[in-house]
């Protein structure tokens, strides 16, 4: 079962001095730095997280549609600045303990291996990484271990090698799920069962409940950060590891040279604060990262920390994604755990696509108040009714890094964010052949709704890693050319986007950068 929070307490840093100091600094809790912790527990290094929220409270709220969807309860990020449209909106960004895995859907599939290389989309070219996947997958072994990883070897023909499987057996497919599985084989195509972070386990506290995506775990049996990570960290025998929550970092400073970092500077509670340390890790998200860098830029770095390659910031990445609803009008759908599917028979490049087009899984049991914010003049009764009848799919096409398509702050130090969608062609492909799909399965209506730039879930591409300092801010170990004690741990890494949920890549680039030595 997991730990609970009372039993970390003790580690948390409730009244900290005017200066705090340690070995390690990380900023941010989510999956890359609450892994990064797990990773350094036991390393013999003093390791501070430092989280900018608390801890999400346990509480009847976390489980209420009415709550969290129609009022926003958990939505804690400051507004960011739409570019394209003028607009202001809150993005599904969180500050809590675990960050923003505390309301992801815990779906945790590996990039594919031809992932890490380049490959021809319809729009463009995605780049090769300076790491392989082979220099990760041990480390994806390992992260499937820590986040209880649900799955069956052999059902994705795109799964890449593994050297070990999955720990535990996927989640079974039911309700109208099942039969979309049944006739999907039944037509030639692959539907296996969608790698899911569930305590599944023996003695397990899930229990496959209607509200696990985009909804905080009541009972803690999803693998998020916090759970998975953050706790275990903070338990661990050397006690090692503390955390210091409700500490938003405001900016970095360096040394006289400008090579290595000695200060985060920090609001706690409205009273600011300092953390020093020999070695800091950025691990905020990728557009909060480059904010961070960005607004620590001084007379040594004057367009911002890390930045001398003018890359921060830029190739904003966040999948082209469409919410998909299949009807079939004379039968409701009985199933309450549907997030168990992934078909990836066109993930590549094939006979019947030219390019890539992207991953198709399960969505969240839709009900309501989630569709009302589609459909804002339905009346909520008709909005309850159809949602009885839908089954609901999540379509994720690859994004591609273009340069202009990135995070900057305007003069009052807000995020501001800028994007152009590309693979739109390869994207709405994707979709028809799924309506086909579906239709054949026995259900004829098809009702969908793409995601625009407030879809920031799988945010990447911020602060790229690269062999070449004058293209990349941080080298293939994560560290950032321009310094010599400053190291990313989260997404903003990733030289491309995949067409899946990035999170377990995260982790595993977190526990190569923990067991590589470079921290301690």
């Amino acid at each position: 079962m997991a730990i609970p929070v009372a039993a970390v307490h003790s580690q948390v840093v409730a009244e900290p001095p005017e200066i705090l100091e340690t070995d390690v600094a990380i900023i941010g809790s989510g999956m890359g730095g609450g892994t990064l912790a797990y990773a350094l527990r036991d390393s013999g290094a003093q390791v501070l997280i430092i989280e900018q929220g608390d801890f999400l409270p346990s509480e009847r709220e976390n489980w209420s549609f009415d709550a969290v969807h129609t009022h926003g309860r958990y939505k804690n990020s400051a507004p960011w600045y739409d570019a394209t449209t003028g607009n202001n909106f809150v993005p599904g960004n969180y500050h809590f303990v675990g960050g923003s895995t505390k309301l992801y859907g815990a779906t945790l599939p590996r990039f594919r291996e031809c992932d890490f290389d380049t490959i021809e989309h319809v729009d463009g070219v995605s780049p090769a990484w300076p790491i392989s996947y082979a220099d990760l997958e041990p480390f994806y072994g390992e992260a499937e271990q820590q986040f209880w990883v649900h799955s069956n070897k052999g059902e994705d023909p795109t799964d890449p090698w593994r050297s070990t499987d999955y720990p535990f057996p996927g989640v079974p497919h039911e309700g109208a799920m099942a039969r979309l599985v049944e006739s999907a084989k039944r037509q030639g195509l692959h539907p296996f069962s969608a790698p899911q972070a569930l305590d599944r386990r023996p003695g397990g506290g899930c229990v496959l409940c209607y509200t696990c995506d985009s909804f905080a775990c009541l009972v803690d049996a999803k693998g998020d950060a916090d759970v998975a990570a953050v706790r275990p960290a903070l338990q661990a025998e050397s006690g090692n590891v503390r955390l210091l929550t409700n500490a938003e970092v405001t900016r970095l400073d360096t040394d006289a040279d400008g090579r290595r970092v000695t200060t985060a500077q920090i609001q706690h509670r409205g009273r600011p604060i300092q953390v020093r340390a020999k070695r800091f890790v950025v691990a905020c998200g990728a557009v909060n990262t480059a904010a961070l860098l960005l607004r620590s830029a001084s007379q040594k770095h004057p367009r911002g920390l890390a930045n001398s390659s003018d890359q921060v910031g830029r190739n904003y990445m966040a999948h082209i994604t469409t919410f998909f609803l299949a009807i079939d009008p004379r039968r409701k759908n009985e199933a309450v755990y549907q997030k168990t599917i992934g078909i990836n028979d066109w993930y590549m490049a094939g006979p019947s696509n030219k390019y890539p087009l992207g991953n198709v899984q399960g969505l969240g049991k839709l009900r309501g108040p989630q569709a009302k914010m589609g459909q804002p003049r339905v009346p909520m009764p008709i909005l309850d009714e159809v949602t009885k009848y839908t089954l609901d799919l999540f379509i994720q096409t690859e994004d591609l890094p273009l340069p202009e398509n990135r995070v900057t702050l305007n003069a009052a130090g807000r995020i501001e964010l800028s994007r152009r969608e590309t693979n739109l062609a390869a994207h709405h492909e994707l979709i028809a052949k799924m309506k086909k799909v579906v239709r054949k399965a026995g259900f004829p209506v098809v009702l969908t709704r793409s995601l625009g730039v407030e879809a920031t879930s799988h945010q990447c591409g911020t602060a790229v890693m690269g062999n070449d300092p004058a293209t990349s801010v941080v080298d293939a170990d994560l560290r950032a050319h321009d310094l010599d004690n400053l190291w990313i741990a989260d997404t903003s890494t990733f030289p491309s986007s995949a067409a899946v949920n990035p999170a377990i890549t995260a982790a595993a680039l977190s526990l190569r950068l923990g067991r590589s030595g470079a921290l301690i």
